[in-house]
C-alpha cells in the first residue's frame, strides 16, 4: 500500500481552563477522543516506518495515519506526548528554529492571541487605521478596499475578514508595517509582555529533546515561520540553515522532513530544501496522500477538524 492519511495538528490544550478559550485548538477531551477514534478506524504509522515505504524497504499498512504537530507549542509536550505514549501512538513534531532558540513571538502567533482576544468588526477598523497611517511615501501598497477585494477570501474555518487580517500581518504587507501592526495589535488587545507569553508558549530545547528520547520524531519548520516561497533565494538559503543548524541535535541531517509554514512553497523552496537532504515535504493540500503517485516533497495532510468528534470530513477527501 502506498496510500497514507496525513493529521494536521497545531494547539492541543486544555482550552477550557486557559487564559485564551478562543484560540482555535483540539480542546484536550477531544483529542483524547480522537486518538481513541484513530486506534480503532485506522493503522497508525511512524515517520520512520514512512521512510522506508519511501526507500521501497516496506509497504503501508492499509489506513496507514501519520500524526503531525506544527509549531512547537509546549501543549504538545504537556499533553499531547503523554495521551501518545499511552495510546503507543508516534506523533512527527514540526518546530521552528526561532521559538526556543530566541524565546521570541512568531508573528503567526502573534495574530492567533490578538484574534482570541479581540471583537472582529473593532479588529478590522484597527487594522484598516494602521495600514492607512503607514501608507505613504515610505510604504506604498493597494488601498484597503483593494486588498480586502483579493484577499478578504472565506475559507472553510474562518470568515472573509478574518482572513484578511492573517494574510495583511503575514504576507500582504512589507515586512516592516506588519510586524509594527502586529505588535502594535499585541500590546493594545492582548496586553501580555511578549516575551512573556513566548516563554509560555513554546517547548525549550530540553523539552524537544525529551520528546525525542521518548520515541517522538523532530522535523524542520523553518527558522522565522516565513512564507518561504516569497523569500530571496538568499532569505530562503538563510532561513534554511539557520534552522537546520539549531535544529540540528534532533534531526539526521542527510533524511529529514520539511513542513513548509503556511504550506507556502515553490520550485526554489523545494530544490534548496532537496539539497540540503530533505527526503519528504509536508503541505496543507487537503486530501489523502499517495506515495507512489504525489511529489515526496508535495506530501498534502487532513486537519484534524476533519475528524471524529469533530466532523466526519475526511470520509469525503480523497
Amino acid at each position: 500500500m502506498s496510500k497514507l492519511t496525513i493529521a494536521m495538528y497545531h494547539y492541543t490544550r486544555d482550552l477550557t481552563h486557559s487564559r485564551y478559550p478562543e484560540i482555535k485548538g483540539l480542546d484536550l477531551p477531544l483529542f483524547r477522543e480522537q486518538i481513541a477514534f484513530f486506534k480503532k478506524e485506522f493503522h497508525p504509522v511512524r515517520m520512520e516506518e514512512v521512510l522506508a515505504a519511501v526507500k521501497g524497504e516496506q509497504a503501508l499498512p492499509e489506513r496507514a495515519l501519520l500524526l503531525t504537530f506544527d509549531d512547537g507549542y509546549v501543549d504538545n509536550y504537556t499533553y499531547a506526548l503523554p495521551i501518545l505514549e499511552e495510546a503507543g501512538m508516534q506523533g512527527s513534531f514540526f518546530i521552528p528554529g526561532k521559538t526556543f532558540t530566541e524565546h521570541k513571538l512568531l508573528d503567526v502567533n502573534k495574530i492567533h492571541y490578538i484574534l482570541a482576544s479581540a471583537e472582529p468588526d473593532a479588529l478590522l477598523a484597527d487594522v484598516y487605521e494602521r495600514m492607512d497611517h503607514y501608507r505613504g511615501a515610505e510604504y506604498d501598497y493597494p488601498s484597503n478596499e483593494e486588498l480586502f477585494a483579493e484577499y478578504g477570501v472565506a475559507n472553510r474555518f474562518d470568515p472573509a475578514e478574518t482572513i484578511f487580517i492573517k494574510r495583511a500581518l503575514q504576507t500582504v504587507l512589507p515586512e516592516a508595517v506588519r510586524s509594527r501592526i502586529a505588535s502594535d495589535l499585541f500590546e493594545r488587545y492582548v496586553g501580555v509582555p511578549e516575551e512573556v507569553l513566548a516563554y509560555e508558549l513554546y517547548m525549550t530545547e530540553d523539552q524537544i529533546r525529551t520528546m525525542k528520547r521518548h520515541g517522538m520524531f523532530i522535523g524542520i519548520h523553518g527558522y522565522d515561520h516565513y512564507w518561504l516561497g516569497r523569500l530571496s533565494p538568499e532569505e530562503l538559503t538563510r532561513d534554511l540553515n539557520r534552522a537546520l543548524e539549531v535544529m540540528d541535535p534532533f534531526i539526521d541531517r542527510s533524511a529529514w522532513v520539511m513542513n513548509y509554514p503556511y504550506g507556502n512553497s515553490s520550485p526554489e523552496v523545494l530544490a534548496q530544501c532537496r539539497a540540503h537532504g530533505a527526503v519528504l515535504g509536508l503541505t496543507t493540500e487537503v486530501r489523502m496522500a499517495d506515495l507512489e503517485a504525489d511529489d515526496l516533497m508535495l506530501l498534502p495532510r487532513l486537519d484534524c477538524n476533519d475528524f471524529p468528534p469533530k466532523s466526519t470530513r475526511y470520509e469525503e477527501i480523497r
